[in-house]
């Protein structure tokens, strides 16, 4: 086998193949290396013996990869899990196919007569799960995933079919739930009648969920370098840590029809995520995209040179320490403990996770992993986080454009676009955007003002010195 083999099925004929048992809208790196996995390891034990088909949930991006290597790539698995240092190269075959939707609806339709699928899964990232009312049930495709997702569910019930347990791994709160009430408001919408919204909810499950593990993507640093090692040509492989935890809220009898837990896998089937979740996204999350932005413009690339550098390191210990947990509803030991481990693994050598990769859709992740957590300790406290309130000012600052490359939906970067063109009035336009916060941030005290003197700040002394003015002390750094 010579050094230009694609990874195939053709290359690798003995490959096992396994019946598709799940639809999974999303073939990004965090799902193939979360989610599917996790389906190898059930197959690998005999447990699940089933696979994935993978819906492309927009018309953006390539999916020419995936279709060359017959869905197939390589899990790399780096870093240390229970004091034991983990190195380990695994090829995926839990996924049997890809349908693009936007040139193969009718493939995609015909997803509903497959008796044996039983799970939906998603990760359209936060933006995904959304209403979007000009979409139609004779669109093909329609725009949303919730739209896509009601025609199939639709197509299912005319053929007198089973539902589905349907679990999204978008983090936003509460994700089932909402993802439930836009599929009921599509059916509304397009006046499906009384008898498809009875068998939407009886006959299907629509489970919240919470996902972690960090999965830094495709290593381009060293994949000439991997190749030589696996003896195979990869495009699509995925570096991950071996860290993973999954949070499942749904019946207990998910345990043994999905028996993730029962293959050894760090997954909790729960009448009640709230704690996993409040501690997940304000203590993972929540850091990162605290990082993201001022980590861009201060020069850094990756999470494990923040954590590496004099001054970053300090921002995100207390932002930690100061700002997060004390606004956490849980016991502080736990919290401790979990925020060590996470800084662990913000350290982790063997993870390149690059901050441009967190960077994506930075708007819609503010308002759920730190936005809370901002207007709660204002209430509190009577005044704002300071850190919080930096890297906000960051993050807007980011989206004017000129100094990063923002990557979010079209429609968000033409409502920066637009209010950006008159700086002096940016953040209270763009502050009462309820369309992007839920609410009207420009009410909240001294915001207004606070970002505005962080924006200045930032502008013209630059990331390091203005974070090094903000907390303040005796940190040694190179202010360039």
């Amino acid at each position: 086998m010579t050094m230009t083999t694609v990874l195939s099925r053709n290359a690798f004929p003995t490959l096992p193949s396994y019946p598709e048992r799940m639809i999974q809208f999303g073939g990004g790196n965090f799902m193939r290396a979360f989610v599917d996995w996790q389906l190898q390891q059930m197959n690998n034990k005999g447990m699940f013996q089933g696979s994935a088909v993978l819906i492309k949930p927009t018309d953006q991006g390539v999916d020419d990869l995936l279709n060359e290597q017959d869905c197939l790539y390589t899990v790399l698995l780096n870093g240390i899990l229970d004091q034991k240092m983990i190195s380990d190269r695994e090829i995926i075959t839990s996924v049997s196919r890809l349908i693009n939707p936007y040139n193969d609806y009718e493939s995609f339709l015909a997803l509903a007569e497959q008796d044996e699928l039983e799970f939906i899964t998603s990760n359209t990232t936060e933006a995904g799960i959304t209403y979007h009312p000009e979409d139609r049930l004779d669109e093909a495709p329609q725009k949303s995933f919730p739209a896509k997702l009601t025609a199939l569910l639709y197509k299912r019930f005319q053929l007198g079919k089973k539902g589905f347990v349907i679990i999204p791994c978008e983090l936003i709160d509460r994700n089932g739930e909402k993802l439930r009430e836009i599929v009921l408001q599509y059916a509304a919408d397009w006046k499906l009648g009384n008898d498809f919204v009875h068998w939407l909810e009886t006959e299907n499950t629509f489970c919240c969920s919470l996902v972690d593990r960090i999965v830094p993507g495709y290593p381009r640093d060293k994949a000439e370098e991997l190749e030589q090692e696996l003896g195979y040509q990869d495009n699509l492989m995925v570096d991950a840590e071996p860290f993973l935890f999954w949070v499942i809220e749904g019946p207990t009898w998910l345990e043994e029809a999905f028996p993730l837990a029962k293959a050894g896998l760090n997954v909790v089937i729960t009448s009640d995520m709230t704690l996993y979740r409040e501690q997940k996204v304000h203590l993972l999350n929540g850091p990162h995209t605290a990082m993201v932005s001022l980590g861009l413009l201060g020069g850094l690339e990756t999470v494990e040179e923040v954590m590496n550098d004099n001054l970053f390191s300090v921002f995100v210990q207390q932002l930690i320490e100061d700002e997060l947990i004390p606004m956490l509803d849980l016991p502080l030991q736990e919290l401790q403990s979990y925020a060590e481990a996470v800084q662990e693994r913000f350290k982790n050598p063997f993870i390149r996770h690059e901050l441009t990769s967190i960077y994506l859709n930075s708007i819609s992740k503010f308002k759920t992993r730190l936005q809370p957590v901002l207007l709660r300790y204002q209430r509190e406290r009577g005044e704002l986080p300071k850190l919080i309130t930096l890297s906000f000012a960051a993050l807007l600052l980011g989206y004017r454009g000129d100094r990063l490359h923002r990557q979010d939906s079209p429609e968000v970067l033409t409502v920066f676009d637009e209010a950006w063109k008159e700086p002096q009035s940016f953040i209270s336009v763009i502050l009462k955007r309820t369309d992007l916060w839920g609410e009207d941030l420009s009410s909240v005290p001294g915001l207004v003002q606070e970002l505005e003197n962080n924006i200045r700040q930032l502008d013209s002394l630059g990331s390091r010195i203005t974070l090094k003015q903000t907390i303040g002390g005796e940190i040694k750094c190179s202010d360039s």
